[in-house]
């Protein structure tokens, strides 16, 4: 953790809520920050920060369930992988970071020639989606369709959520963070993180 006492101490609070409530990090820092009584200015820690905590509170609460939860989540994401595979797809957030509870939402990016392409894709397909603008990693507005796909051996509707990106946006999507981990995965790490998995059952 850090040399911040409070960060500390946000970051913990808001791990919880991640992990036991399935809330994004911003909404859970910033709810943190009121249950704290805080000020509303108050430093928030950053996401490296969170991560750690909500890696140690999984490993202190949840080490029992979690890894049958992500990977019956991460098993999912492949099979719409695998389905959209014709537009790069690439997952990231918790299910790839491996910080996914049961409460975890399932992000897949998509990089495609056409913008409207996936979504005719799903309209062909009978797939009911929800359509909606949210910011990219760039910090650029992108299309999302949201779906809900059932989980079998969770036995619950998870949502999914298929980020519209332009091909070329592909290009920087891998570049490796401060700690040299990639932020996402193509079809062939999400393959190579399950073989992992299988083989330390």
């Amino acid at each position: 953790m850090s040399l911040n006492p409070v960060t500390d101490e946000i970051a913990q609070t808001a791990a919880r809520m991640v992990v036991e409530e399935g809330l994004e990090w911003g909404p859970a820092k910033h709810r943190a920050v009121r249950q704290l009584g805080l000020p509303s200015r108050t430093a928030l820690p950053d996401n490296e920060q969170l991560e750690a905590a909500v890696r140690e509170y999984i490993e202190l609460f949840c080490a029992d369930t979690q890894p049958v939860e992500l990977l019956a989540l991460r098993e999912l994401a492949l099979v719409w992988m695998e389905r959209l595979t014709e537009f790069r797809p690439h997952l990231a957030g918790a299910v790839w970071r491996g910080t996914a509870t049961r409460l975890s939402d399932i992000y897949l990016q998509l990089f495609c020639d056409d913008p409207k392409s996936a979504e005719i894709t799903l309209i062909n397909n009978n797939v009911q989606y929800e359509p909606s603008t949210v910011t990219g990693f760039h910090g650029q507005p992108v299309e999302a369709l949201s779906i809900h796909s059932l989980c079998k051996p969770l036995n619950e509707r998870v949502g999914i959520h298929l980020m519209v990106y332009d091909r070329d946006d592909v290009r920087g999507a891998l570049k490796p963070d401060s700690a040299g981990r990639s932020p996402r995965g193509d079809v062939q790490a999400l393959r190579k993180l399950l073989a992992q998995e299988d083989g330390n059952a």
